[in-house]
């Protein structure tokens, strides 16, 4: 479950404007009259775009599944003059200091800095080969005498706030079918597909969504909203099933996943125990 790029232009967009508050991607300079400087890839109005930059955009493309190329490094250095062509115009508009984009800036800013603070602590904290097999053995452990695994094919909705919520599960008890009400209000990736996610693992999820996922019968919903510290969700299991548990290296990105995910979790949950946090 992700909250919150396929295309070139997400990509592009999401490092142009990270590189806002890095000051370390994007830097604004004269072009030379001898030409670019070192290690520029092009210049937009006398703002360069690095060749790190458009590195940086390749490496995102890549892992979205597309394949290098020059078709592709066209491609993405094109986007980062589109881009940079439009935000200049915007503030020539006088765009950059409304309302709407200080609010947008700062929502943008705060995520940067929140993805970069997970990845500071992931590498002081890494998910070890130990952590690893001590989470497998635990887990073959637990499956009992019959040495299955359970499996879990589930839908989720994902908003903002627990009213959001409430007001999606209202439509759901009235009748409305899970999907179409995810593609209406979800903010997850996976609202085009109804809030399909697919086969999982309890193991996989945050805590209070596997509590939850364990107790439901097949096609039916959670009957409150559950909270994480990412939003709020409502969750349907689609299908159970039973399978032979996979080898360790099968099973290693997975308990990465697993393990890395409930690593973030605890670490927000302490920083709020000891955070001042006020609601409405």
């Amino acid at each position: 479950m992700k909250l919150f790029i396929s295309s070139i232009k997400t990509i592009v967009s999401q490092l142009i404007v990270a590189s806002i508050f890095s000051f370390a991607i994007c830097v604004s300079a004269d072009a030379q009259q001898s030409g670019l400087p070192i290690n520029a890839a092009a210049s937009v109005n006398g703002t360069i775009i690095t060749n790190d930059m458009v590195e940086q955009g390749i490496k995102m493309a890549i892992a979205q599944g597309q394949k290098d190329s020059p078709e592709l490094r066209k491609a993405v250095l094109q986007k980062y003059i589109e881009v940079l062509l439009l935000s200049q115009q915007a503030e020539k508009d006088g765009l950059v200091n409304s309302e709407k984009a200080n609010t947008q800036l700062m929502m943008i800013r705060q995520n940067y800095l929140a993805d970069l603070e997970l990845s500071n602590f992931l590498a002081k904290n890494p998910i070890t080969d130990a952590d690893i097999q001590a989470e497998y053995n635990r887990e073959i452990a637990s499956l009992g005498p019959q040495g299955m695994i359970n499996e879990y094919k589930i839908s989720d909705i994902a908003v903002a706030s627990e009213a959001d919520a409430q007001a999606a599960l209202n439509r759901i008890k009235k009748g409305e079918a899970f999907d179409k009400v995810a593609k209406s209000v979800s903010l997850a990736p996976n609202r085009a597909q109804g809030g399909a996610s697919g086969w999982v693992q309890p193991g996989q999820l945050p805590p209070p969504i596997s509590a939850v996922l364990v107790n439901l019968s097949k096609g039916q919903a959670s009957t409150a909203p559950i909270q994480v510290q990412q939003g709020w969700y409502l969750i349907k299991l689609e299908d159970k099933r039973a399978s032979k548990p996979p080898t360790l290296d099968q099973a290693k990105p997975a308990i990465r996943a697993g393990l890395t995910q409930k690593k973030q979790y605890e670490f927000i949950s302490e920083m709020a125990k000891n955070a001042t946090i006020v609601l409405q």
